[in-house]
């Protein structure tokens, strides 16, 4: 028999697999099909700050910072009436999907400034949810702050969240900070739960009819993947936290490797968006008979079984790896 729970954030899950924050919570019956297939969690899509500042105020800000740069990205932000929910219809989504499925419901928030929408996090508890992920969007482009500053920015913002709420925390980081073991230490100091590896940001693109700068969306496939499985391997077992791997996940082989390189939970979007919510059912099946024909019993004997601390060749995940590539030791 196959033991396909694990522990994540301090929730006990039926297995690792969930949706990771999409529109996909912003259905009731998406939210039903998606509990029915399998998922052992409903990540909602973030709440942004945008929102719950009002948009007249961010709005100005964003203009004004961006005001020499180019016309066109004021567009980048979107009105108010272009946000799925406005705070209060967010909590009471919380509620509506509580009320629809009986598995844990993990809420998310967005900013870029420590400001009152980090107090939402207690009324996200208050509205039910049984989780809350931090998700930390920021691309470094102001040259007068260090990667030490952005760093505090981050540590800051989790210690004041955690202050706010006593809900299971995780933080959303993007790839891009100089010293990740050290982060991860840190972030559990501050008080967040687990990590979720890692924000995928949406490049935009430049159009050449319009001569304007155009955002674009482009979902994931499994090539993502080997960066999150580098990181946590590496982080796995050395920074005392649960992690996730979010982005990258398509198949039962790609749910595995992140699993066996530390994982507690996988997130998937853009394989669901793709082929909807029935291929969760498809993973988990998937995931079992590989479990079988290995001798796996439990998603917990798998879990990090190949991370760099367990891994006969951690330097795969260091700079061996880079170094055999690069003079042709690996075909």
């Amino acid at each position: 028999m196959i033991n396909m729970t694990t522990t994540y954030m301090g929730l006990e899950l039926a297995n690792p697999l969930m949706p990771g924050a999409s529109p996909m919570a912003d259905d009731l019956d998406m939210v039903r099909r998606l509990a029915d297939a399998g998922a052992a969690a409903i990540v909602m899509r973030s709440l942004f700050e945008e929102q719950i500042e009002g948009e007249h105020y961010l709005s100005v800000q964003h203009m004004e910072m961006y005001a020499d740069s180019f016309a066109e990205a004021s567009s980048f932000f979107p009105g108010a009436n272009d946000f799925s929910f406005n705070p209060d219809g967010y909590l009471e989504q919380i509620r509506r999907i509580k009320m629809a499925v009986d598995v844990p419901v993990i809420a998310s928030l967005n900013g870029v400034n420590r400001a009152g929408w980090l107090k939402y996090a207690e009324l996200i508890q208050q509205a039910g949810a049984d989780g809350l992920e931090l998700n930390v969007y920021h691309v470094a482009t102001n040259s007068q702050e260090t990667g030490a500053a952005l760093e505090a920015r981050v540590l800051e913002t989790v210690r004041e969240v955690r202050a706010a709420t006593t809900l299971p925390l995780a933080v959303k980081l993007s790839p891009f900070f100089s010293s990740l073991p050290h982060l991860a230490k840190e972030l559990r100091v501050a008080g967040a739960d687990a990590l979720v590896l890692f924000n995928r940001f949406y490049q935009p693109d430049i159009d050449l009819d319009l001569l304007s700068v155009v955002p674009k969306l482009q979902l994931s496939d499994s090539t993502e993947l080997l960066l999150r499985v580098r990181w946590l391997a590496i982080l796995s077992g050395s920074a005392s936290i649960h992690l996730a791997a979010s982005g990258g996940v398509h198949t039962a082989a790609d749910a595995i490797k992140a699993i066996m390189a530390g994982a507690q939970a996988v997130q998937v979007v853009s394989a669901l968006l793709k082929r909807g919510p029935g291929h969760l059912k498809t993973l988990l099946t998937d995931i079992k008979r590989w479990m079988e024909d290995n001798e796996f019993s439990s998603i917990r004997q798998m879990t990090g079984s190949q991370s760099m601390s367990h891994c006969a060749d951690p330097a795969a995940f260091e700079r061996g790896n880079y170094l055999r590539i690069i003079t042709g030791g690996v075909k």
